[in-house]
Parts: C-alpha cells; sequence; structure tokens
C-alpha cells in the first residue's frame, strides 16, 4: 500500500473523463502501444496520449469509448509523441492493462470527484 496523502494531495491529481476519437498503432513505442487522441470537452479540448493497451483492445474498439485520465501531468515525449495526458488503467492477472472507465456516460471534461 502506498503512504498515506492528504485531501488536498488528491486534489492536486486533475482526473478528467474523456472520449477517444483516434486509436492507431504506434509502432515506434520501445513497448506495444498505441495513439489515442481523447475529447476531454470544451475547457480542456483534445489530448494526445500514448498507451499500452494492446491486449486487451484494437483501435477499432477504442474509438467512441470514455476513458479516465490525469491532465495536469506535464506532457512526455515518448518516440515521435508528445504525450499529453496519462490514460489510467489496471493490470489484469497477466500484467496486461484495462482501462479506467465510467460505468454510464458522463459529459466529457466532467472532474473525478
Amino acid at each position: 500500500m502506498a503512504d498515506e496523502i492528504t485531501y488536498a494531495d488528491f486534489e492536486r491529481v486533475d482526473i478528467r473523463v474523456g472520449t477517444i476519437v483516434e486509436a492507431s498503432p504506434f509502432p515506434e513505442a520501445r513497448k506495444p502501444a498505441f495513439k489515442l487522441l481523447i475529447d476531454f470537452g470544451p475547457e480542456i479540448g483534445l489530448k494526445k496520449s500514448s498507451a499500452q493497451i494492446t491486449v486487451h483492445y484494437t483501435p477499432e474498439s477504442l474509438v467512441g469509448r470514455q476513458v479516465l485520465g490525469v491532465v495536469n501531468f506535464p506532457p512526455r515525449q515518448i518516440g515521435p509523441v508528445r504525450s499529453e495526458v496519462l490514460t489510467l488503467g489496471f493490470e489484469d492477472e497477466a500484467g496486461a492493462i484495462v482501462l479506467a472507465a465510467t460505468d454510464r456516460p458522463v459529459p466529457n471534461g466532467q472532474k473525478l470527484m
């Protein structure tokens, strides 16, 4: 278990919901990954992400899916892609990533409370 944090620490992490509008293979990545373009609503807009989610998903199955992402990390250069958001997920029993998502649609850009 991680160290205990305060509620103020949690509030600093800006986790929002967005809809994947584009997904494509990312062959230049060191580990298998997809390039994602995620719509986080009018306040945040479209953001790019690299996600190592190739075991359980295809690009076609990702488009239109809502996901959770941390939108206030600094951008990170991953090969030729500047990843602007950390797409969230969990490891399954084999170590493959399963996306974190809402169980019902919500407006893009909503903040995790």
